[in-house]
This record gives C-alpha cells, structure tokens and sequence, in this order.
C-alpha cells in the first residue's frame, strides 16, 4: 500500500475547515462528527488544520482536536480575516453542511479565494453550484438521461414577471405541487401545497429563504418511496455506494423526520442495482469528489424512479450510514479532499482492505426520529417536507422488527418497544393506511412523541 505521503497534495500544507455553526433543526450533532472526523484524518495527514465554527458546544471546537481555533462568525468577512492570518492552502466546506457549502460559494462569489490563492478542496464549486441550483440539476438530469419530476423554475424576477412566471408554474405543474428553494437547509421554506393560496404563499416564502432566489415547483410524488443512496468518489472517478438506505414514510415526509431503515429491505435486486448505477451516473457528471447523498423517488407499483435531489457534501444521512456500515464517510472525504484515493486509503474496520470496497452488511440498522412536541405543545404536528425532528436514535439487530423495537426503546418513551396486542399501539398500526401529514399525531397518541 502506498505510503502517507506517496499521494497527498504537496503544497496542501494547512487546511482551513468550515464548521456548521449553531444547532439548528436539520444541522446539528451529525456535523460536529464529520468535522471531528475531518480534523483528526487530516492531522493524521501532516496537514495543519485551522477551525472555523461559531457554536462553542461541540467536539471539534476542543483545543485538541484542530491546530487552531476560531469561534467566529460564519461570514465572508470572518473568513477573510482567517485567511489574511493563517494564509492556508485550501478550505474545506463540504463537511460543515449547508451553512459551510454557502458560505464556500459567496467567497468564491466575492473573489476571496482567489484573492488569497486560496483552493476550494474536495468537491469543485462547479459540482455545488449545478447541484443546488435547481434549473441547472434538471438540465443535467435530462443531459445523463436520469428522469425528475416535471417541473417548472421560477426565480430572479419581481413585480408582474414575478407574479406571470408563478401563474405559468401553477398552471403548468398543478396540484398538488411541492416547492423546494435553491440553497437552503432542512426543507426550510418549500414545502407540500394543495390548495392555490397555500401555492402563492409558499412560493413566496421560498423565494425570501433562498439565498439566490429561486425555487422550484415539481409535480407532487406523494406516496411514492423514498430511498437514498450514499456514494463516494475520488480524483480518478472510482465511485463506491457506500450504504443503500429506505425511508418508512412515503415520499412527502422529510427523510429527517421519516424512519429509516438501512440497508434497503423491500426492493428486489435488479431495481436496486439500477438505483445504484443512477446514483454513481449523477456524481461522475457532477465531478463531487469525497461524499454525495442522492434521494430517490420510486413509484411502488411501476417501479419507475425519479430523482428528488442531491446533496454534494456529507450530510445528515451521511452521519447515519457511516454509523451504520462503520465506514468513515467524513474521514475518507477528508483524505480524498488532500489527494487520497479511494484505493489507497485503509479500511479502518477491517485494516486488510482499502475505502474502494463497499461495505456489505448482514444486520439490519433502524433509526426512528425524536420529535420536540412535548416541549411545544402549540407546535404545529402535520409532517410535511420541511423537517421538524430535533434528534434520532439508531439501532441495530439481525432482522428489521428487532432494531425497531430496540429504537422504540432507545427514545425512552415507548415503554418496552412495539407490543402489537397492546392497544395503545392501534393509532400506530394504522399508520400504513394514513396519508402524509397524519403521522404525527398518531405518534402522539401512541405516546411517542
């Protein structure tokens, strides 16, 4: 096996690591792991590594985790500031989710980069910008031949061609519609609309949350699975599917909110595979080097499929299927940000083999959501695609009902887990049967949130 330094950049010296900032709904503890996980790996590298976070209260902040540490505002001038003083060789922003691939993009945006000879390491501002921007994802979607949903892009614009393009989009898509803005983190601002003033309303509002002003409206999937893929990818396009993973909720139910179940357990092989080669398709067109999370939408009749979205960096789902198939998905994107290959890089499992196997697993791996409604009793319950879990716990057993019971348990609410003869559990039991928004409320009356 290649020795430490048989690959590594040269002239990648320091690293400048963005953090995720505060907890907030969508972003927290997950980030705190990769980034942690990051430091450590690039440590390890001969790298430097100089911190950026302005939440205090996490691990990657301890003064022994980074060579330096900034507990700073997550802004461009904050940014510039560090890199006036530190003068480090790349940033590294796909690690710190959302909050940190925007913040990539306005420096690289405001000439800062450039300004201190500064690379975006890992994967390339091209890849984050055509992934977020959501006209720019359907083009390469249509151009790779990957089908979406129809949809229609409204952005950039005001007064009556604002007003003209929102009735063309509701003409055009009809309801109900789903509304996902461009940039933004947890579904924040989009949302499912069934009725034409919920349409006008969340169309709006997901134009006020997007940091470039765009949203997009897509025909409505709703009852359709949802299953996502996390892959890996190096500098010389070896891509590996890390961890197939199955949302219980259907389509319409954010995957933060929804239990998810890992690996897949109800597709047959071939549709399987066929999601896995998509998944591999979207990020070798894409260029994502290190981690990339893409959701699907497959119809449970047709078994048609359409691509929701992709996320280019390590993500929420990420934390979870690293944790579930016990590969390192941060540190390995961390190495691959540094030059590392996926078949230079050791198996931290098993040390015998390298980051190029994907990892095959013979347990079954559930994580179920933990909601805050008990601390807000008024809090609005209908689940919808903007996501409203504030933790998750995650459990692991040799077959699907095992891991569930064991998860029930973990979030200390359900007593000894799943009784189907006891009828505190009939609202539960129902829940196949019921439509997006009604879980919730049948959580509660089962005592679980």
């Amino acid at each position: 096996m290649a020795g430490p330094d048989a690959r590594r950049q040269p002239n990648v010296r320091s690293v400048l690591i963005i953090g995720s900032g505060p907890v907030v709904i969508g972003q927290a503890a997950e980030f705190d792991y990769a980034g942690t996980q990051a430091c450590r790996a690039l440590r390890e590298e001969g790298v430097r590594t100089i911190l950026l976070n302005s939440n205090p209260a996490t691990i990657m902040t301890d003064p022994s985790v980074a060579d330096a540490v900034y507990l700073e505002p997550l802004t461009v001038t904050s940014v510039e500031r560090i890199l006036d003083l530190e003068r480090p060789d790349g940033v590294l922003a796909g690690l710190g989710g959302q909050t940190a691939l925007n913040l990539a993009v306005d420096l690289a945006r405001a000439g800062v980069l450039e300004r201190y000879g500064v690379r975006l390491l890992g994967t390339p501002l091209e890849a984050i910008e055509v992934a977020e921007d959501r006209r720019r994802f359907r083009d390469l979607l249509a151009r790779i031949g990957q089908p979406s949903a129809p949809s229609y892009i409204v952005e950039g614009l005001t007064g009556e061609q604002r007003a003209k393009t929102i009735d063309e989009a509701f003409e055009r898509i009809g309801l109900p519609a789903v509304i996902r803005p461009a940039f933004t983190l947890g579904g924040s601002g989009g949302g499912i609309v069934d009725t034409e003033s919920e349409y006008r309303e969340r169309v709006r509002s997901g134009l006020r949350a997007s940091p470039i002003g765009q949203v997009i409206v897509e025909r409505c999937l709703v009852g359709w699975q949802e299953i996502e893929y996390e892959v890996m990818r190096d500098a010389e396009d070896t891509c590996i599917a890390v961890c197939s993973m199955e949302n219980v909720d259907p389509l319409g139910v954010h995957t933060g909110d929804s239990i998810v179940v890992a690996p897949v357990q109800t597709l047959p092989d071939p549709v399987h595979q066929r999601l896995r080669s998509a998944a591999i398709a979207i990020i070798r067109a894409l260029g994502v080097e290190g981690g990339c999370n893409v959701q699907f939408a497959l119809s449970p009749d047709s078994r048609d499929y359409a691509v929701i979205e992709v996320n280019p960096r390590v993500s929420r789902s990420s934390a979870l299927a690293s944790k579930a198939t016990g590969y390192p998905i941060a540190r390995v994107a961390a190495q691959i940000a540094v030059g590392r290959t996926l078949a230079e890089i050791p198996n931290a499992i098993t040390r015998t083999t390298v980051a190029a196997f994907e990892p095959a697993l013979d347990y079954v791996v559930v994580k179920l959501p933990r909601f805050p409604f008990d601390k807000f009793p008024t809090a609005d319950r209908a689940l919808g695609s903007q996501m409203k879990a504030t933790g998750e716990v995650m459990a692991i057993d040799r077959t699907f009902g095992s891991a569930l019971n064991k998860a029930l348990r973990a979030l200390e609410q359900a007593g000894a887990g799943f009784l189907a003869e006891d009828p505190a559990w009939a609202p539960t039991l129902s829940l196949l049967t019921r439509g997006p928004g009604e879980e919730a409320d049948a959580l509660d009356r089962a005592g679980l949130v």
